[in-house]
């Protein structure tokens, strides 16, 4: 399977209104947080992926390559209740998503598998 989709099979399973960094994907799929960037930024047209809760490290939207999309991004986290604080960084203690938090090690172990396959 290729990295994209695999980092795609990844953001398919982060819950409503919890949010992951591009490092933390990369980490878990041992690829490059720019990387990440590169498949968020490549979602092919009709994918239903909730690319908008892949935030930087800081907890921040970062902008795109061409300045479209971080309104988008921000309204969208926040209709699911994700607030910014007045640096406009996200609390990633309190909406991070992290797998061997939210997820029994079997159920995490399983996704990882999968997203390799």
């Amino acid at each position: 399977m290729s990295l994209y989709r695999q980092i795609y099979r990844i953001v398919a399973q982060i819950p409503y209104g919890k949010v992951i960094s591009y490092g933390a994907i990369a980490n878990m799929l041992g690829c490059t947080a720019r990387n990440v960037g590169y498949a968020m930024a490549s979602i092919p047209a009709g994918q239903d992926l909730p690319w908008y809760r892949v935030v930087n490290s800081k907890g921040e939207i970062s902008l795109r390559k061409h300045g479209h999309g971080d309104l988008e991004q921000k309204r969208r986290l926040l209709e699911e209740g994700v607030s910014f604080d007045s640096a406009g960084r996200i609390d990633l203690e309190r909406y991070g998503w992290r797998l061997n938090h939210d997820l029994f090690d079997n159920e995490k172990d399983e996704l990882v598998r999968s997203a390799i396959r």
